[in-house]
């Protein structure tokens, strides 16, 4: 049986609804108050945030240009990624896989992991993170851009240290680590 299945826990009465939790809609090609966060060359469009789920999950439209992608790292919270449009390269425990369009993959908490966008075209990707938290790193992290699909800035070498600096100084709070190899061997091509 599955520890954390809604059915393993003990048999209480459902809860009464909460009124003051409102519905959301997340339209991510037309919402101007939807945050857009450019990070390592991608761009990530915030739907659904732990404000909105009440810390249960986070929902992120993920715009990934040819070559884009996160370095290898793991953590302490399930992820699964929907592609939408296009394919990835995704490395998992060291093993390489290819996820296309209309797939989904889902990674356990603490398993080691990447992907790249191996293609000439743009990938969109829906990225679930149980529980909420990743948007909130993303948004430290991060720049904020104007729309979706736009590409972020490129930072010079001073602000890319500045932003790694905090990216590291956040991980062990968003129970996040990078592993071999390392965000700068990976991570530098987005700054040349």
């Amino acid at each position: 049986m599955n520890e954390h299945s809604i059915t393993s826990q003990l048999l209480t009465p459902i809860p009464a609804d909460n009124p003051e939790r409102p519905l959301k809609v997340a339209r991510p090609n037309t919402d101007a108050s939807l945050p857009h966060i450019g990070l390592v060359g991608d761009t990530y469009t915030v739907l659904l945030s732990g404000d909105d789920t009440n810390g249960r999950y986070c929902l992120i439209d993920m715009h990934i240009p040819p070559g884009g992608g996160p370095p290898p790292h793991r953590h302490d919270f399930e992820e699964s990624f929907t592609l939408l449009q296009g394919e990835i390269e995704a490395t998992f425990r060291g093993e390489k896989l290819t996820v296309r369009s209309g797939e989904t993959l889902s990674i356990p908490a603490n398993a080691p992991h990447a992907f790249i966008n191996a293609s000439e075209k743009n990938v969109r990707l829906l990225c679930l993170c149980a529980p909420a938290g990743q948007e909130e790193f993303f948004a430290q992290v991060g720049v904020a851009v104007a729309t979706r699909t736009i590409t972020p800035p490129k930072l010079d070498k001073e602000a890319h240290a500045a932003s790694m600096k905090v990216a590291k100084d956040l991980m062990p709070k968003y129970r996040t680590e990078m592993v071999k190899p390392g965000p700068i061997e990976v991570i530098e091509k987005f700054f040349k």
